[in-house]
C-alpha cells in the first residue's frame, strides 16, 4: 500500500486470501496478486467484472497465461528480479569452477586440501533467454572475462536465434537457462540437447524445472559427462528419495535465486511504474507476450 500510495489516479484496496473482497472491490480494474506467483488470487478474478490488468510481482507468468478473461491484460515484474537471479548464476558457476564445496568439506574435515581449481575467466557461456534476466547475467559475467552469447526466440542485435542452438551448444563451456515457461520451452533440454554439450560442460537452470528432462540430465550426471547447477527441479519441491539429491556433479538450491533482501521493494517499485502507465492510459511496458 505504501509503495503504490503515490501513484496518481489510483485508489487502493487491500484484499486477504480467503477473505471477502473489501467494499468497492468489485470496481477494481487492476489486480496485484501476492508472491510467489500469486496463483491463489485467480479465484477472485470472476468477482472483478471491471478487471483490465493483472500485474504480477514475479517474472514468471505461466500460472496466469490463458487463465484470464478476454480483454484482461497480464504484466509481469520484469526488471525486479533479474539482478538477484543473475547473481545466483554467477555464484553457482564460481562455486563449481573454484571447487568451493570441496574446500568447504575439507574445512569441515580439518583437511588442508591444496589443489589447483578451474576458473570462470575465458569460459564461453551460452545464455538461453535474452530478456531482462539474460541481459543482467551478461552484464555480471563479462567483468569475469567470460565470453557470453545470448540466445532468443529470434536473432537481433547481440542475440542469436534459438534455431542456432544445435551449432552453438557444442562450443560453449556452460549453458544457462533463463527462459519463461511456455509450450515451446517445456522439455526443450532433452537428451538430444544435452548430448550436444561438450564433455565437462555445466548446465545451469534458473528458469523452471520442466524446461529440463530430469531423467536425461540424471543420465548425463551419473555418467560423469556433464555437471549442473539447479535452482528449480521437476518435481518441485524435490521428494526426499529423489535421485537428484545424490547425483554427482550437481549443485542444488531450493528455488531461491530471486529470494533475497529487498525483493518485494524492487517488485513493488516495478509494479508502481506499470500501474502508473496504465492509469495514464498507456500500455504497460511489461505486458506478457510469450517471447524470450
Amino acid at each position: 500500500m505504501a509503495a503504490l500510495g503515490g501513484v496518481e489516479g489510483v485508489h487502493l484496496l487491500r484484499f486477504d486470501r480467503g477473505e471477502p473482497l473489501p467494499p468497492g472491490g468489485d470496481e477494481a480494474e487492476v489486480l496485484i496478486p501476492g508472491m510467489p506467483g500469486g496463483a491463489h488470487a485467480k479465484a477472485i478474478v470472476p468477482l472483478l467484472p471491471k478487471l483490465r490488468l493483472v500485474q504480477l510481482l514475479s517474472a514468471g507468468a505461466e500460472a496466469w497465461i490463458g487463465a484470464l478473461p478476454e480483454g484482461v491484460q497480464l504484466a509481469n515484474c520484469r526488471g525486479a528480479h533479474g539482478g538477484s537471479t543473475a547473481e545466483w548464476v554467477v555464484a553457482a558457476l564460481l562455486s563449481i569452477y573454484r571447487d568451493m564445496r570441496d574446500f568447504d568439506h575439507a574445512q569441515a574435515a580439518r583437511t588442508w586440501a591444496f589443489h589447483r581449481a578451474d576458473t570462470l575467466q575465458g569460459k564461453k557461456v551460452l545464455v538461453i533467454g535474452a530478456g531482462d534476466l539474460g541481459r543482467q547475467l551478461r552484464r555480471r559475467l563479462e567483468p569475469f572475462d567470460a565470453q557470453v552469447t545470448l540466445v532468443g526466440t529470434t536473432a537481433r542485435d547481440g542475440v542469436r536465434s534459438v534455431h542456432e542452438l544445435p551449432s552453438l551448444l557444442g562450443t560453449h563451456d556452460a549453458v544457462v537457462l533463463m527462459v519463461p515457461l511456455t509450450d515451446r520451452t517445456t522439455g526443450m533440454v532433452d537428451a538430444k540437447f544435452l548430448a550436444l554439450m561438450p564433455d565437462g560442460a555445466i548446465l545451469v537452470n534458473a528458469a523452471r524445472g520442466v524446461v529440463v528432462d530430469t531423467d536425461a540430465l540424471l543420465a548425463e550426471l551419473s555418467a560423469g559427462r556433464l555437471r549442473a547447477a539447479l535452482d528449480v527441479t521437476e518435481p518441485e519441491p524435490l521428494p526426499a528419495d529423489h535421485p537428484l539429491w545424490t547425483a554427482p556433479g550437481l549443485l542444488l538450491t531450493p528455488h531461491v535465486a530471486g529470494t533475497v533482501t529487498g525483493q518485494l521493494d524492487r517488485a513493488y517499485a516495478v509494479a508502481a511504474k506499470q500501474i502508473a502507465q496504465f492509469a495514464a492510459g498507456k500500455e504497460p511496458d511489461n505486458l506478457v507476450r510469450g517471447e524470450y
